[in-house]
C-alpha cells in the first residue's frame, strides 16, 4: 500500500510564508510526476504546481513568482514553498503522485488527505 501524507498546512498572515511538504511511503518502486492541487472555499480543485522526475515545473499563472515546487527524488517527498501569500490562497492543499508499486510495477495515482491553509490577518 501507498500514502500520501502532507504537512506544514495551517494559519498565516498575508504577505506572510509557509511550506508544505508530501512524503510518500509504502510499496514504492519509483515516484513519477507529482503535484500540488488545492481546492479553495466553494470552488473547484485545481492543479497548483507539478513536477515530474526530471525536475520539469509548472505553475498555475495565479501563484508564478510566489510558490516553488521541489522534490527529493531518493527520499520520495516533496515541498511547495510558497511565498508573499494572500487570502485568495487560502484552500486545502492536497499532494498528489503517480507511482510505480514495487509488486507488480504498475503505475497507480495517489492522493494525501489534505492539509489546510488559511491566509488571514
Amino acid at each position: 500500500q501507498v500514502q500520501l501524507v502532507e504537512s506544514g498546512g495551517g494559519l498565516v498572515q498575508p504577505g506572510g510564508s509557509l511550506r508544505l511538504s508530501c512524503a510518500a511511503s509504502g510499496s514504492i518502486f519509483s515516484v513519477d510526476d507529482m503535484g500540488w492541487y488545492r481546492q479553495l472555499p466553494g470552488k473547484q480543485r485545481e492543479l497548483v504546481a507539478s513536477i515530474t522526475s526530471r525536475g520539469s515545473t509548472n505553475y498555475v499563472d495565479s501563484v508564478k513568482g510566489r510558490f516553488t515546487i521541489s522534490r527529493d527524488i531518493a527520499e520520495n517527498t516533496m515541498t511547495l514553498e510558497m511565498n508573499s501569500l494572500k487570502p485568495e490562497d487560502t484552500a486545502v492543499y492536497y499532494c498528489h503522485a503517480d507511482v510505480i508499486d514495487s509488486r507488480w510495477y504498475k503505475r497507480d495515482a495517489f492522493w494525501g488527505r489534505g492539509t489546510k491553509v488559511t491566509v488571514s490577518s
